[in-house]
């Protein structure tokens, strides 16, 4: 049978702080953001740049799709517009951005 300040004193020994919480209270904080890093930010990353190389060298008579399904071919290049050929007759002006992938050349549009 245990006395009220042996209660007391178990009491206090089971609240009192423990030594080193200051960094390893923010450790598995540190983990979750490295995991999230790896897992997410760093491949967006790396298709955004992979996308800008992609713009950068587009060249007349290239085959592209667009963002919104049309394939053409490369008739003329602005700074940040093209001219995009769909037919022989038919030609549009659109943003560079507006492209989604560099089709190989031996695929038929």
């Amino acid at each position: 049978m245990s006395t009220g300040t042996e209660t007391l004193a178990l009491l206090a020994l089971w609240q009192a702080p423990t030594g080193g919480g200051g960094y390893l209270t923010f450790l598995p904080l540190v983990v979750i953001m490295g995991i999230f890093y790896v897992m997410m930010l760093r491949p967006q990353q790396r298709r955004q740049k992979k996308t800008r190389e992609m713009l950068a060298t587009l060249k007349s008579g290239d085959k592209v799709l667009t963002t919104s399904g049309i394939y053409g071919t490369i008739a003329g290049l602005e700074e940040n517009a093209i001219q995009l050929r769909i037919t022989d007759q038919v030609k549009i002006k659109m943003l560079r951005s507006a492209i989604a992938e560099k089709l190989p050349e031996s695929k038929e549009s």
